[in-house]
């Protein structure tokens, strides 16, 4: 049983290496061989796609091309420009921030999505080597996710806490311990990542491919035509679309339709929002339809959605048909030395692809190997490892949107854009929940 899982994740990762080679949608093909072979020759049945994440990217993607075609992107990296004048390089610091914000409110990292190609352009625009900024922002909307008051992860941990009779810990606990530690993980990675990789001006492999045309080369400000007329409109409009988003996310009640039992799920909310925002964006701003589909920001997305499809599918079933193996032998390592659990936590999280699901998971094992649950609320974030394989929705996307492809999966796979600044929040965000437990509680 062992050998078998082992050759079925040497498929998982030669298939991703592979669609690394081939880069685009060819991570989604690829992902999708490497799901027959599990098929054909292993006989896993595999899940269902991964329908919701692709959808909502759609459809924040939908709204962001109508912006895009409409002059707002444009009008949003000017205003970004003047606030990282002083010093550039305040935009690999900013970026994350701003994503950590608005994920902690709206309780979902897809937020991150219509940002990327602010932050590319940016970042671009400024000389800064975008893989700086776009990586960490992108973990940083994730790292939000152990720290939002409306996250599925968060709410499980307390559905959790309750029904273990442990009451007694609850949100403010979490809040307590788990913002002051994310955003320091968060800040301390964006500051490593300020010193990823070379500067575009030193980078050959760069500069060669902008001399070649491959690369669409930065405007200086003076290069840059007028905005177009509706520029500030649809970028008001799209902003105003994300606030919706957030307030649904921060007041769940508003969610809940007369007779309800639960809230709408915060998928469809954002499916539904910004598909009718982008339709309002539509009518207002007079955008010639024509132009939408030939939106950078479009093609980017489209293409992470194929990634998603197959690359998320193929890790999916593979973790599906072997749950039972894995999340034991995990709970067999942490009850041999129960300050490992972080580390059960983190690699089950790598193949789960959800903080919550992992929550749900293994914190009933942490809680029954007597862990203190001040220190279950500091191993928190350690379910954010979901970047270590580079297959996670948002990091595709942020792959696709940095045209300058400084933003990357390594020939060795492993070695990706992601893999410092997540290991580095990861780590700092742990230490900091330990170090606030103890000072706390």
């Amino acid at each position: 049983m062992t050998l078998t899982i082992i050759l079925q994740f040497v498929v998982v990762l030669a298939a991703i290496w592979m669609g690394a080679r081939y880069s685009g949608v060819g991570l989604g093909l690829w992902g999708a061989v490497g799901l027959l072979i599990l098929i054909v020759g292993f006989g896993v049945t595999p899940t269902s796609p991964p329908i919701d994440v692709m959808l909502i990217i759609l459809a924040v993607i939908m709204a962001a091309s109508v912006m895009d075609a409409a002059g707002g992107i444009d009008f949003l990296v000017r205003i970004a420009e003047r606030i990282i004048r002083a010093n550039p390089k305040y935009v690999t610091i900013v970026a994350p921030l701003t994503t950590w914000s608005f994920s902690f409110v709206a309780g979902t990292g897809h937020i991150v999505y219509p940002l990327l190609p602010v932050i590319y352009e940016t970042a671009h625009q400024s000389g800064i080597r975008p893989e700086r900024p776009m990586a960490i922002a992108t973990i940083a909307s994730q790292q939000a996710i152990t720290a939002s008051p409306v996250s599925a992860a968060t709410a499980a941990m307390i559905g959790l806490f309750a029904e273990k009779g442990l009451g007694q810990w609850g949100l403010p606990e979490i809040l307590m311990i788990c913002v002051p530690a994310t955003l320091t993980g968060v800040v301390v990675a964006a500051v490593v990542s300020m010193f990823v990789g070379k500067d575009l001006k030193d980078d050959a492999e760069y500069q060669a491919r902008l001399q070649a045309g491959e690369i669409p080369a930065p405007k200086a400000l003076a290069d840059r035509p007028p905005l177009k007329p509706a520029a500030r409109l649809s970028a008001c409009l799209f902003l105003c679309g994300v606030a919706l988003v957030v307030v649904f996310g921060f007041f769940p009640e508003l969610r809940k339709l007369p007779g309800a039992k639960s809230a709408l799920g915060m998928p469809i909310v954002i499916e539904v929002v910004m598909m009718a925002v982008a339709a309002i964006m539509l009518m207002l701003t007079r955008v010639n339809v024509d132009e939408i589909p030939k939106t950078a920001t479009l093609r980017a997305g489209v293409v992470a959605v194929i990634g998603i499809f197959g690359l998320a599918w193929l890790g999916d079933s593979f973790i599906a048909a072997h749950k039972e193996v894995i999340v034991p032998a995990i709970g067999h390592w942490a009850e041999v030395a129960p300050w490992t659990f972080a580390f059960g936590l983190f690699f089950a999280s790598v193949l789960l692809y959800s903080q919550a699901a992992t929550t749900r998971a293994l914190m009933p094992l942490g809680m029954a190997l007597g862990i203190p649950p001040q220190f279950l609320i500091a191993m928190f974030p350690s379910v954010n490892g979901y970047f270590f394989i580079p297959t996670y929705g948002s990091l595709i996307a942020a792959i696709n949107f940095d045209l300058s492809g400084t933003t990357r999966i390594g020939k060795y796979v492993l070695n990706h854009s992601f893999m410092i600044p997540g290991v580095v929040a990861t780590v700092v965000a742990v230490t900091s929940g330990l170090l606030l437990a103890r000072v706390i509680f």
